[in-house]
């Protein structure tokens, strides 16, 4: 998977498709995702695994942009979540 656009912040060489940095989430008092370190390469089938409320799809929500983190940071796909999460919408398939 190749991208493309000069608005990208990750580093093209470095080839992730996601990069996530202390990524949280809570809702309230509940915390749904705590500091949350990923690195996923590019062309690489990856797949979230758990039980019913382990922040799974809270995680996916956060890096499709439909949701902000309370804390840390996501690049998906060379952009930013949050500042450029339009771009992030227009660069992945979801189905909700």
């Amino acid at each position: 998977m190749m991208y493309h656009g000069a608005n990208r912040l990750s580093n093209p060489l470095n080839n992730m498709a996601i990069e996530t940095h202390e990524l949280s989430r809570s809702f309230g008092k509940q915390l749904a995702v705590e500091k949350l370190n990923l690195s996923i390469p590019a062309c690489t089938v990856f797949g979230f695994l758990g039980p019913n409320g382990a922040g799974k799809t809270t995680t996916i929500r956060m890096l499709t942009g439909l949701i902000a983190p309370s804390a840390g940071s996501a690049i998906v796909g060379g952009y930013q979540i949050g500042p450029q999460s339009s771009a992030v919408r227009q660069s992945v398939g979801l189905l909700t």
